[in-house]
């Protein structure tokens, strides 16, 4: 998004991961999502680093707190680890917090974003949902996730590459983009996935973020498959 914007990467993914009207989770995996989410922009800001980028080992390279409860929760929790852990597993963990989803809905709240409200299911269930409030931050992200991947040349920065990256690992990036987007631009946004249009230390990241969100998101799926 927008420099101006103060939106953090993994408040920018849930947004669009949320029914604008229902407000109830579009995809089953946005505890990942999430999750992926934290971690790029710890990196890209330089807070966490791969120590060993073949063996993707997350290292912290500056532990002062930001401001942000989620980031600043990773960041102590991976800072404390007594041995350090591939980024995988540290996305494992973060997407396993409890909560996790909700607590990120719940800073969007706070902006005025989105409204906490409840619904029920079968009438039975009581389950916790998000409608939008204030449709402009969602609409100014998706005019410039569309605007930098219908561009051709210009440099994409590492907060936008990683959103993108995100949204296609979870199959969220039809939705921001609109199908027909999509559709035309595929080699835009694989070269922006692959890190092709980026910074180098920014396309380590993207990698990294990637393999991690795609393979632990995909993992559920395959234990369940194979335990019928």
């Amino acid at each position: 998004m927008a420099e101006s914007t103060k939106l953090h990467v993994y408040e920018e993914v849930l947004l669009l991961a949320i029914s604008d009207h229902k407000g109830t989770f579009d995809t089953g995996v946005p505890e990942y999502a999430v999750a992926g989410a934290v971690l790029s922009e710890l990196m890209a800001e330089g807070r966490l680093a791969l120590s060993d980028p073949k063996k993707q080992m997350v290292e912290t390279r500056d532990g002062r707190a930001i401001g942000d409860e989620i980031l600043d929760e990773t960041l102590g929790r991976i800072g404390a680890g007594k041995r350090r852990a591939s980024l995988q597993t540290w996305i494992t963990r973060i997407a396993g917090a409890r909560r996790l989803r909700h607590r990120a809905a719940i800073q969007l709240c706070r902006r005025g974003i989105l409204r906490a409200d409840e619904d029920q299911v079968l009438h039975f269930f009581r389950r916790k949902v998000y409608p939008e409030l204030d449709p402009r931050p969602e609409r100014e992200l998706r005019e410039w996730l569309r605007a930098v991947v219908d561009a051709d040349s210009d440099l994409v920065d590492a907060r936008t590459a990683a959103v993108i990256s995100i949204l296609k690992a979870v199959g969220l990036l039809d939705k921001a983009l609109g199908k027909d987007l999509a559709k035309r631009r595929k080699e835009r946004i694989a070269k922006i996935v692959s890190g092709e249009v980026t910074a180098a230390a920014t396309k380590a990241v993207l990698d990294a973020v990637q393999t991690a969100v795609f393979v632990a998101a995909i993992v559920p799926a395959i234990a369940a498959s194979t335990s019928d």
